[in-house]
């Protein structure tokens, strides 16, 4: 039973040695800001031009999709272009050259039939003053008379609308399809586009979820990495140590696997939300005290771009 009780003093007094030295000490993680690279039309992957572990540029190509219906709704939609602008020249433009001849010689018949029909009217109505013809005949050429002018004032109109074009309302009403057809034909252009997966943002490939020749359905990962240049360390604390660290602080922060001490501005203070989020190892705090983080970001970038992502860090409180 004394042997016991020895152990457990024993024990008890390297515990607590232990605190001493790191007392004030706690730890943290390298992080860098994730990015997500998604397919937003569906395709199978035909072209992989990256691997993990590769750095990139914003803009850089990083994969090709085999969208073979796009091809056929591009053949559509350039079709309807096609029809749309013919059928808004028409209505502009009006009746073609050969149209317009036709319509001019009809009225130059129409006008011979009315001049004649005209001359004719001029001499019964001169006869019929000297009763030398009947009022039947006079009303009957009377009657012919005006059907010719009607006929040749009905093709004067038509030429006159084959030479203007057509109705206003008919012009619009083309120019809308026409309008409407371009914008089907950029859609399908934008999502042929789409058959290329493009870096967003400098960063890094760390993870290839599909293979070749795998289907890539909308808004699915192909790639996940990280944002160049994102690098930050990030702490848990609890409350009572809050008066130790406020925002714009300057602090420098160790990394034991590099033996060297980088320093920070504190950018972010805010409280965390579960305790899965907990960044440092086995915080020591009051179940009734609310857990923080703390992000602090390195002064000079160039000291911590190569720093190993989820490595450990400490911090001196």
């Amino acid at each position: 039973m004394k042997k016991i009780i020895t152990l457990v003093a024993i024990t008890t007094l390297f515990i607590g040695c232990g605190k001493s030295k790191n007392e004030g000490q706690i730890q943290g993680k390298v992080e860098k800001e994730q990015i997500a690279v998604v397919s937003k039309i569906p395709g199978k992957i035909v072209k992989i031009f990256v691997k993990e572990g590769d750095l990139v540029k914003k803009g850089d190509t990083l994969a090709i999709l085999d969208i073979p219906e796009v091809d056929a709704k591009k053949n559509q939609a350039e079709g309807a272009v096609t029809s749309a602008k013919a059928q808004y020249n028409m209505a502009v433009k009006g009746a073609t050259e050969n149209q317009i001849k036709q319509l001019e010689a009809k009225k130059q018949g129409l006008k011979e039939q009315y001049e004649f029909a005209q001359k004719s009217i001029k001499r019964l109505s001169n006869m019929l003053k000297d009763s030398l013809v009947s009022q039947q005949t006079y009303d009957e050429t009377f009657a012919k008379y005006q059907g010719a002018q009607a006929q040749y004032s009905a093709v004067q109109a038509e030429l006159d609308e084959a030479k203007k074009g057509g109705r206003i309302e008919q012009q619009t009403m083309a120019l809308g399809q026409q309008d409407k057809a371009i914008g089907a034909l950029q859609e399908v252009e934008t999502a042929d586009k789409e058959r290329y997966i493009i870096a967003p943002q400098d960063m890094s490939i760390e993870t290839i979820t599909l293979n070749l020749g795998e289907l890539a359905l909308p808004g699915y990962t192909l790639f996940n990495g990280y944002i160049t240049d994102s690098i930050y360390f990030r702490f848990t604390v609890v409350e009572s140590q809050l008066d130790k660290v406020k925002k714009g602080q300057e602090i420098t922060v160790h990394v034991p696997y590099k033996k060297n001490d980088i320093k920070g501005i504190v950018t972010t203070v805010k409280q965390l939300g579960a305790y899965g989020n907990i960044a440092t190892a086995y915080p020591d705090y009051e179940m009734q005290e609310s857990l923080f983080e703390i992000k602090i970001t390195p002064s000079n970038g160039e000291e911590a771009k190569d720093l190993i992502t989820k490595t450990t860090v400490t911090l001196s409180l």
